[in-house]
C-alpha cells in the first residue's frame, strides 16, 4: 500500500487553497491522497469541492448555527480521532489559520502523525489581529514538521521563531495556482443582473468584509462609506456579496438601503467569485485571501484593517491598508477612482505570490519526504 497523505480542511478559503494540492496528488504515482472536511464551512465549502471535482473520502460535519470557537474546535478534535486511527496516514496537511487547522494539527500531533502546515509562516504581530487565526497560525507552526511558506518573508518569520531552517521550504502560494485553473474556466454567473452588469463596461467596486474584529461599529461605518461612494460616483457599481453572518449583514445592509447602484448578493460561489474579480476597476476588502489573490488580476487592493500578515503585497504597492475609518475609506477611493496615475502605480504593481505552480513543488517535497515510509 502506498503512503496516504491527507488532508485536512473545512472552509471555503482553505478550500480553494488546497484544491490544487489535492489535483496534484491525485496525479501521483508515489502518494495516495486522503480528503477529509470538517464542514466549518457547508455549503461554501461543499461548492468550491463540487468546483473542483474533489469528493471528500471523510465528511466530520461538524457546522452548526452559532458554533462557538471553542466548540468548532472541539468537535475537529472529538470526530477527526477515530478518521486518523483508521487511516493511519503517513502525514496530516492542514492549511493557514483557521479553527480547523489547528484542531487538526494538534489531533495529528496527538497521534504522532507528522503535520504539513501549507501557508505557513503569515504573521501580524498581533495576537488579537486578527482573531482567531493569528493565534491559531502560530500554533500550528509549533506542532508542524514541514513549513511551506509561500513567501521568503513568511520563511524568515519562522526563522527569526527559531523554526529549523531544514523544515521550512518556499513553495508559492496555492491560491495562485487555483485561481489561474478558475478565471480560464470564465464562469458565467448565476445571477443575470450580474452578467447584465459584466456586460454594461461600467466601472466597479468589489467589496468584501466579515473579520470579526471589524463587527459593530466599524462595519457600520463601511455601509456609511459605501453609500457616500454611490451617490459620489453614480456612474460607478458597487458589487457587495455578503457574508452569511448576521452580524455583518445587520452592520452594513441598513446603511445601503435605498441606494441605487449598489448590488448586493448571497456569496458568490469561488468561479463566479473570480470572474467578478476579474471585471473589478478597485477592491475594498478585510479578506487575507483576497490580498493575494487581485494582484495576480492586476487589482488595486485597499485593506479595511490595521495590519496584515501579508506585507509583500504591500511592500511591492499593490495593496494598501486603510483601515476602516469612514473619512479614509471615502477618500482612498475616491484616489484611485479619480486619479489615473495612483492607481495605474498599484494596478501595475508586481504580484509577489507565485506563478502558479506552488501545488507541484508540494506535492514533489511530500513524495521525497514520505514517499518511502508506507505504513
Amino acid at each position: 500500500m502506498r503512503p496516504r497523505i491527507m488532508t485536512v480542511y473545512g472552509t471555503r478559503p482553505e478550500a480553494i487553497k488546497v484544491a490544487p494540492v489535492i489535483k496534484a496528488l491525485e496525479e501521483s504515482d508515489v502518494l495516495d491522497s486522503v480528503t477529509v472536511v470538517t464542514g466549518q464551512h457547508r455549503e461554501m465549502l461543499d461548492q468550491v469541492n463540487e468546483m473542483f471535482d474533489i469528493a471528500p473520502d471523510h465528511d466530520l460535519d461538524i457546522f452548526e448555527h452559532g458554533a462557538s470557537l471553542s466548540q468548532i474546535v472541539a468537535r475537529v478534535l472529538e470526530r477527526l480521532d477515530p478518521v486518523l486511527e483508521a487511516e493511519r496516514p503517513a502525514a496530516v496537511i492542514v492549511q493557514g489559520d483557521t479553527s480547523t487547522s489547528a484542531a487538526a494539527a494538534l489531533a495529528a500531533f496527538h497521534r504522532q502523525i507528522p503535520v504539513v502546515h501549507l501557508e505557513a509562516g503569515l504573521r501580524s504581530g498581533n495576537i488579537m489581529s486578527p482573531f482567531p487565526e493569528e493565534a491559531n497560525r502560530k500554533l500550528t507552526s509549533q506542532i508542524a514538521a514541514l513549513h511551506l511558506a509561500p513567501t521568503a518573508t513568511s520563511k524568515a518569520n519562522l526563522l527569526a521563531e527559531s523554526v529549523s531552517a531544514e523544515s521550512v521550504v518556499v513553495t508559492g502560494n496555492t491560491v495562485i495556482d487555483a485561481l489561474l485553473m478558475t478565471v480560464e474556466r470564465k464562469t458565467p454567473f448565476t445571477d443575470p443582473a450580474l452578467e447584465d452588469l459584466a456586460d454594461s463596461g461600467r466601472r466597479l467596486l468589489l467589496v468584501t468584509m466579515h473579520r470579526r474584529e471589524n463587527w459593530g461599529g466599524a462595519m457600520e461605518g463601511v455601509g456609511r462609506a459605501l453609500a457616500r461612494l454611490a451617490r459620489q460616483f453614480p456612474d460607478m457599481e458597487i458589487v457587495l456579496p455578503a457574508h452569511r453572518n448576521p452580524i455583518v449583514r445587520e452592520a452594513v445592509l441598513p446603511q445601503l438601503r435605498g441606494v441605487g447602484n449598489v448590488t448586493v448578493t448571497e456569496p458568490l460561489p469561488y468561479g463566479e467569485f473570480t470572474r467578478m474579480l476579474s471585471l473589478a476597476t478597485v477592491v475594498l476588502t478585510d479578506s487575507g485571501g483576497v490580498q493575494e489573490e487581485a494582484p495576480s488580476l492586476g487589482k488595486p487592493v485597499l485593506v479595511m484593517r490595521e495590519n496584515t500578515e501579508r506585507p509583500e503585497a504591500v511592500d511591492s504597492g499593490t495593496v494598501k491598508l486603510i483601515g476602516t475609518d469612514e473619512e479614509r475609506i471615502v477618500d482612498e477611493v475616491t484616489t484611485l477612482l479619480t486619479d489615473s496615475e495612483a492607481y495605474e502605480a498599484m494596478a501595475r504593481a508586481a504580484n509577489p505570490y507565485g506563478d502558479g505552480r506552488a501545488a507541484r513543488r508540494v506535492v514533489e517535497l511530500l513524495e521525497v519526504a514520505y514517499g518511502a515510509n508506507p505504513n
